[in-house]
């Protein structure tokens, strides 16, 4: 059984920045623990499997280890093997991509997070708070978000897929930075990761006052993520270049 297979850097400035995605293209889905071996097999951040569904697409995200519920760069990278506009059935419910002069845009739920009293791993936090993924951490500036050397084993023992570190962006092109680190699901550290911008949006909006933001995710790779509150919907916005197109071969 040979699949259309594609490598696409997302929320990309560039070649070899933003995050990459695997993408496979179907035409009915593979049993829940082929489409996991090939997660493992492929080893991005997340693998995406896309198929048919009438006249939408059911669209499912799997880590190297596990499936995921939401991931904002594989939709988009998704949407970019297709090369359309697409509505996609998802386990968070349906998700639109749409092509836009920032590249792609993709609607997605807000996720904003309430207050908790976690203790981070490694550094002080100004506020810590909680959705129904994430934990998020205030930092002071940009250099203790961009200089926080995470402790994986503590981070992994967190109730939470992930860990999110952020602050204020200290120039003019950016509103915010932020790093997110999820080894609970086989991602030590993600180099732009969509879904924790659905809960950095609402977050940094209602501290700057505003309802467009750019963040941009300081990995060592990097990416931009443009984003909108529209209600209780972000619209998340960005640039996506395949890098490898193939066949996967099962």
């Amino acid at each position: 059984m040979r699949v259309p297979f594609f490598l696409i850097d997302a929320f990309a400035h560039g070649p070899f920045t933003g995050n990459p995605a695997g993408v496979v293209i179907l035409e009915a889905p593979l049993p829940d623990e082929t489409m996991q071996a090939i997660g493992g097999e492929i080893n991005q951040a997340e693998t995406a499997f896309v198929w048919p569904e009438g006249s939408r697409y059911r669209l499912r995200w799997f880590t190297p280890t596990t499936e995921v519920d939401l991931c904002g760069h594989a939709t988009l990278a998704s949407a970019h093997a297709l090369g359309k506009g697409v509505d996609f059935i998802t386990r968070s419910g349906v998700l639109t991509a749409r092509q836009s002069p920032n590249g792609w845009e993709l609607d997605f739920p807000a996720e904003p997070f309430d207050e908790s009293q976690d203790a981070i791993p490694g550094t002080a936090a100004l506020w810590t708070g909680r959705n129904r993924m994430d934990i998020l951490a205030l930092l002071e500036n940009e250099d203790a978000v961009v200089q926080y050397a995470p402790d994986f084993l503590a981070i992994q023992a967190m109730p939470a897929r992930g860990l999110i570190v952020t602050a204020p962006a200290k120039n003019t092109e950016a509103d915010y930075v932020c790093r997110f680190f999820a080894p609970q699901v086989g991602v030590p550290e993600d180099p732009v990761t969509g879904s924790a911008h659905c809960g950095l949006s609402p977050f940094w909006c209602a501290k700057l006052g505003k309802t467009e933001l750019l963040g941009y995710q300081a990995s060592a790779r990097g990416g931009y993520v443009r984003t909108e509150m529209r209600g209780e919907r972000v619209q998340l916005s960005g640039k996506a270049i395949t890098v490898v197109e193939g066949t996967l071969c099962l």
